[in-house]
Order: structure tokens, then sequence, then C-alpha cells
């Protein structure tokens, strides 16, 4: 059994999905971040770095109880317990956990930050809603790229979507039209009509 720690936010919504996808039987733990809640001792004792989402496996790789926190490691360690969405070796798994990456490290802290001068600083701040919002145009056009030759980010449906895709479900936040990246919007369409996608994005209830 996993424990499952998350809030409906992009990266919570990673997790679940994923625990979805591969039919792993998991506890829901709701953490509120708007009542900081992260900040708990007990949720520090999981997750030094008070963020979620996280969880703990009962059936670690040794036998015992491994807590893993961040989204992406989440991922990875989920699909090398399963044998599912990431190949063990080669092309394809090194094409998958890239596009893993410019998600963790690009579209995730981009779409973040325009999300926040969008909708939560307590002040209009043009110059980072420019900035922010140039760069997350620029990420979508990396995308639609992408997207153009490919069914999948990384050819087959993989961790490097399921990290995505809850990030582009926010396109309203970031105040962009999927339209004008046709490909993405195909694959976000694609993606949004799995079983396990939407009972992933419903978690927490």
């Amino acid at each position: 059994m996993i424990d499952l720690y998350t809030w409906s936010t992009p990266n919570g919504r990673k997790a679940s999905i994923m625990l979805e996808e591969c039919g792993l039987a998991y506890n829901t733990h709701a953490i509120n971040i708007g009542k900081d809640e992260q900040f708990t001792p007990a949720f520090i004792a999981i997750n030094p770095n008070s963020k979620i989402p996280a969880i703990i496996d009962s059936d670690g790789p040794d036998g015992k109880p491994l807590s893993v926190f961040e989204s992406g490691a989440i991922l990875i360690y989920l699909a090398e317990k399963t044998g599912k969405f990431l190949a063990p070796s080669g092309r394809a798994r090194s094409e998958a956990l890239q596009w893993l990456m410019f998600q963790m490290g690009g579209v995730g802290p981009i779409f973040g930050q325009a999300h926040h001068f969008l909708r939560a600083a307590k002040e209009l701040v043009p110059y980072a809603i420019e900035r922010y919002g140039k760069e997350k145009d620029r990420l979508y056009q990396v995308l639609d790229n992408r997207l153009k030759s490919q069914q999948y980010l990384a050819g087959d449906y993989s961790i490097a979507d399921i990290a995505t895709y809850p990030w582009v479900a926010r396109y309203e936040w970031h105040k962009t039209d999927l339209n004008a990246v046709p490909n993405v919007k195909r694959w976000f369409d694609a993606i949004g009509a799995r079983p396990a996608v939407k009972r992933g994005m419903a978690v927490p209830a």
C-alpha cells in the first residue's frame, strides 16, 4: 500500500495520475497548503522540503517502508516499481527523462511564476508578467513543435506526459489559447480522455 500526501495542484496531480495509471492501491492524505499544513512536523518528517506531493511506500525496494518526495522522483520511482511508462534502458528511456526534466526545469517553474504574477501577486508587476508570459509562450512552442511528429512527448505515453499534462490543464490561468498550439491541443485532449487521468485529476476529493 502507498500513502499519498497531496493537494489539488499540478505537481500533486502528477503523483495521483501516475498511481491511477499504474493501478496501484493507495491512501490519500490531503495536505492543505492554503492552511500551511505542509509545515507541520509530521509532514516535514516525510518531506524535509515541505512541498507536496510525497509518498510512503510500505513495500519499498528492500521490503521496508520508503518515503519519496519531489514529484519527478516519485514518477520515476513508481515507473521503476511497476515497469510502466518509462523504458528500462536505451533511447526511449533517455527521451522520456529529457522531457520529464523539461517539465521539471521549465514548464513547472515558468507556468507557476506566470500564475503567481497573474493571480496572486499583491500588486501588478508588468515586467514579471511580460517576462514569464513570453517564456511560457516559448515553452508552448517547444511542446507544439515536438508534438508535430510525435503522438506523445517521448513517442509512447510516458511519465513525461503525466508530468506535463496537469500544468497545461491550467492554460486558462496563464492566459493561453490552446487553439494557437494545435499539436498541444490534440495531445492535451487525448490525455484528458484517459480514465486514469480523469480519476487522478480529481484527487484529493
